[in-house]
């Protein structure tokens, strides 16, 4: 009997040893992923967060919304979305490959001159507009976290247009440093062959970090505006937050408007519903398409993700002839069904009489002609059109 005792107690301190090891080189190995991957971009300098300190909507090292905006869980909460997540929700993803149309290099390159809008799914979109060619939140990787293990595949096996088939880009453009909008390897891809990058205050320290030429990156704080080549960009507000690795808020999240010859554009970037809409339709409308942030979204967070009957509301707010959700249809990251953003908007879009395209995957949309395309948008998402009944 006392053997026997003698024996557990070993297993129990040699177990007890093995798991602490095991801890052990998880926070080591983990602490050098942090500290040495290139993932989580740069620090921001001393002398940039004074010049921030003096902004409205920065203080104490990190910036802050316009209106009182809170993610704070206790922790019965947090245990239940933990919960909810490891549960998962049935039809959380496409059960098939969702339908996508190709892109040919060639092709896009000669009809430059044709103003088009091609989405890639999720939240990054390119626009062709002036002769110019434009990539929002270029999100073109596998996976939207810093490592693969990390995050859930992408729908889609392929993109429309791989990167390293894309001509040269003009333009990109940048919401925030999440994962999801903001990606390493894409942009490591994108740099030699991308003229400019437009970015917010404090995203500029990554691109600096990864060996990107100064003279190429432009920093906006809220309001600020630039014209370029023929082209108008403005920074505006959202409702949100940033961070990469452990930091949070210390650069800055917005959302884009983009003017051209004779049509203005409006990229929303992620953020909860606010009256900073109507603002940026009062001061910058009309706004002829806007793109409008519609998924991962949760009761649990909906002050800094919208529900998508607030995204077809943000579009009367700005003002829009015609609105276009995104941040869906490429990876599930939050817990509803993978098309519910996109039904639910839709129905919303038609109650308020606001016209709503939801092209495929690499479909190239006109923009040189009426954005008022149909009073039905294409229902290609739906489980019946899909065969995934």
């Amino acid at each position: 009997m006392k053997n026997g005792i003698k024996i557990v107690k070993r297993i129990l301190k040699y177990t007890g040893l093995t798991l602490l090891g095991l801890i052990l080189v998880l926070v080591v190995v983990g602490t050098l992923f942090m500290n040495l991957s290139p993932q989580f971009g740069g620090e921001i300098t001393a002398e940039e967060l004074e010049s921030y300190d003096k902004l409205e909507y920065h203080e104490d090292g990190v910036f802050d919304n316009l209106i009182p905006t809170s993610m704070d869980m206790n922790f019965s909460k947090m245990m239940e979305v933990m919960g909810d997540f490891m549960e998962g929700v049935p039809n959380d993803n496409p059960k098939s490959q969702l339908p996508q149309e190709s892109v040919d290099s060639a092709l896009l390159v000669l009809s430059k001159t044709e103003d088009k809008m091609i989405w890639f799914g999720h939240s990054a979109v390119l626009m062709q507009l002036n002769g110019k060619t434009i990539l929002l939140d270029p999100m073109l990787g596998d996976v939207p976290a810093p490592h693969p293990l990390l995050g859930n595949n992408r729908y889609s096996n392929n993109l429309p247009i791989e990167i390293e088939k894309l001509p040269e880009i003009d333009f990109v453009l940048i919401s925030h440093d999440h994962y999801d909008h903001l990606d390493y390897e894409s942009i490591m891809q994108l740099k030699a062959k991308t003229k400019h990058f437009l970015v917010p205050f404090g995203v500029d320290a990554h691109f600096k970090s990864w060996e990107i030429e100064e003279g190429k990156i432009h920093k906006f704080g809220w309001w600020d505006e630039l014209k370029l080549e023929g082209l108008e960009f403005a920074f505006a507000p959202s409702r949100h937050f940033s961070g990469r690795g452990f930091a949070r808020n210390e650069t800055l999240w917005g959302s884009w408007l983009v003017k051209s010859d004779n049509k203005t554009f409006y990229f929303s970037g992620d953020g909860g519903y606010g009256p900073h809409f109507k603002e940026i339709g009062e001061k910058y409308g009309p706004i002829d398409f806007a793109m409008l942030e519609c998924g991962q979204y949760n009761k649990n967070w909906d002050q800094i993700h919208m529900m998508p009957e607030e995204t077809a509301q943000a579009g009367v707010d700005l003002g829009a002839q015609t609105i276009m959700p995104i941040d869906w249809g490429a990876f599930t990251l939050a817990l509803h069904t993978w098309n519910d953003p996109v039904i639910r908007v839709s129905i919303e879009a038609k109650r308020l009489g606001i016209p709503i395209i939801t092209p495929i995957i690499g479909e190239q949309v006109s923009l040189m002609d009426s954005l008022t395309l149909s009073s039905a948008p294409n229902q290609w998402w739906t489980d019946k059109a899909l065969n995934q009944d």
